[in-house]
């Protein structure tokens, strides 16, 4: 099962990326937005940027938390509580790999694979941080289908690397 059919998934990033302007500039994240949409009938039910929720929490991340929060449940416990299908919207690719020592965002979206059956990305995470990101493999290797949307890509890494030195 996929999104409707007439489901506008740049609009969906476009959503994403409006989030992603919320989170605050700094050089050591990428500012990130990302959404939680219901296949069935497209309702997003939940939505995050980085660092919106206490902590140094990223976009994906705070979809959770505030989704399992409005269940009544934790993150590792959505599974047990979604039956229905989803797709994430995320602006850059969720990470592998995360140098402050918490659960990277390819793990926490492994963790939900029976209800997250796909995953819609603007743009690939550059390897400023911690190199190349092998993510949409171990993604796929689940059973978790993965798509680029392009069309919103320059603006995406302008918001996401706001506050980052320029390189020359």
């Amino acid at each position: 099962m996929s999104l409707p059919q007439n489901h506008d998934h740049l609009a969906s990033m476009r959503r994403a990326l409006k989030l992603a302007r919320r989170s605050p500039p700094k050089s050591s994240n990428f500012r990130v937005g990302a959404l939680l949409v219901r296949l069935d009938d497209g309702e997003v039910i939940a939505e995050g940027y980085t660092l919106e929720c206490e902590g140094n929490t990223h976009a994906e991340e705070c979809c959770f938390i505030k989704l399992a929060t409005r269940l009544s449940t934790t993150e590792e416990g959505l599974a047990d509580k979604i039956a229905a299908q989803h797709a994430l919207y995320t602006t850059m690719e969720p990470c592998y790999k995360r140098l402050s020592g918490k659960l990277p965002c390819i793990e926490r979206v492994l963790r939900q694979r029976a209800w997250i059956r796909d995953v819609y990305v603007g743009v690939q995470e550059p390897e400023k941080f911690v190199g190349q990101n092998p993510g949409r493999g171990l993604l796929e290797s689940a059973g978790i289908r993965v798509f680029s949307v392009p069309g919103l890509e320059q603006e995406i890494l302008e918001v996401a690397t706001a506050g980052h030195e320029a390189t020359s």
